[in-house]
């Protein structure tokens, strides 16, 4: 790891967790001029698309503004509610482009970023006051992007008009020859393509900046390796933390398998190393099961569990060695071992009986004959 990285460099992409994170807290990219771009466009095609309805309702409401009632010239104090009646009259006339207007700065947000509601937002935040964090933001990177970004606004808008007013030049001169309706429909046409030429040259605009802006979010959020590695322990567990997890797993399981070695019907051991606990209930299990088994130390307290429950305990090094090897917990043993395992088992039935005294001698356990190394269920080749 390089020293760069060591010192808290931050090279690393956000996590879903820092991201989702940093929405929660407001911090979410923004584009001022895909906004822009959104409410003027849609303000444009709006009135172009409503030019007619919105001509009618203007020109009804310029009459009454302009022929007042000469009842108001001799009752004063009647104006103030004509002047609040024309006000409500003229909000009715522009309402449909400023909703339409409205619902684009609302929607070009939520498309760029998604719909995110945050409390933390709306809380006052007195590190923006900070003259150091002023300055910072007044000379730091930001302010030569935005300057960079308003030289082309400057560029782009002024070019779209330019180019607009150059082709145009010539029909508005002549509106100075044409009939009065005509001269008006040549305006508007001349000021509908000004409008539409201002937008392209702002969508425009937003098509570079909105995916800068989304980069730069990206960037800010970049984690260090340090940082990552912390986020990961907090998620997924430190590895000190889930070692104890394991190791307390395993001491758990163990003391479980110790629980069943009192329910054992017999012992196979090494006579030492190794130790495997067998337990079979004719009638109810198909073969004998492994109940416990280890090595070692966990091998010699098997011993003692089964000495102090008086278990019988059998030395067949060969067969300890299999069973522990291919047998598994709670599971029946290996189908190649059911003929030495057979053997030992009917050992220790006939010396429960001659225990008990149902049996006239002592028996006597032949060699048990099993091949340890053969391909068994404990073979992962």
């Amino acid at each position: 790891m390089s020293e760069q990285d060591e010192s808290g460099e931050r090279t690393e992409l956000p996590t879903k967790k820092r991201r989702r994170e940093a929405r929660e807290q407001g911090n979410i990219p923004r584009s001022r001029e895909l906004a822009t771009a959104a409410v003027f466009g849609a303000g444009v095609l709006a009135i172009i698309a409503m030019g007619p309805s919105l001509a009618r309702n203007a020109l009804g409401w310029m009459k009454i503004a302009l022929t007042p009632d000469a009842a108001l010239m001799r009752q004063p104090d009647q104006l103030f509610g004509h002047v609040g009646l024309l006000l409500l009259k003229l909000l009715a006339v522009i309402a449909p482009v400023a909703g339409i207007c409205v619902l684009a700065g609302l929607v070009a947000p939520v498309a760029m970023s998604g719909l995110q509601f945050s409390q933390k937002a709306l809380m006052p935040d007195f590190k923006r006051l900070s003259p150091a964090a002023g300055l910072k933001r007044l000379y730091g990177a930001e302010s030569v992007a935005e300057l960079l970004k308003s030289l082309l606004r400057v560029a782009l808008i002024g070019g779209a008009a330019a180019i607009c007013v150059k082709l145009g030049l010539n029909p508005l001169r002549e509106l100075l020859t044409m009939p009065l309706e005509q001269a008006v429909r040549s305006g508007l046409a001349f000021t509908s393509t000004l409008l539409l030429a201002t937008t392209g040259g702002l969508i425009l605009l937003a098509a570079i900046d909105a995916p800068y802006q989304k980069w730069n979010w990206m960037r800010k959020l970049k984690m260090t390796r340090q940082e990552l590695r912390e986020e990961m322990k907090e998620s997924e567990g430190s590895p000190e933390v889930k070692g104890r997890i394991r190791q307390m797993q395993h001491q758990l399981s163990q003391r479980r398998m110790m629980e069943e070695v009192p329910t054992a019907d017999v012992v196979v051991v090494n006579p030492t190393h190794y130790a495997v606990a067998l337990k079979y209930q004719a009638g109810q299990m198909g073969a004998p099961t492994v109940v416990a088994k280890g090595v070692d130390e966990l091998a010699l307290r098997i011993r003692e569990v089964a000495d102090a429950h008086r278990i019988a305990i059998v030395s067949a090094p060969p067969l300890a060695r299999a069973l522990y090897r291919e047998g598994q917990l709670g599971r029946e043993i290996p189908v190649r071992l059911y003929a030495a395992v057979a053997q030992i088992l009917s050992y220790v039935y006939q010396l429960r009986a001659w225990r008990a005294g149902t049996a006239p001698a002592s028996p006597e356990l032949g060699e048990v004959a099993v091949d340890e190394f053969a391909p068994g269920q404990g073979d992962r080749r």
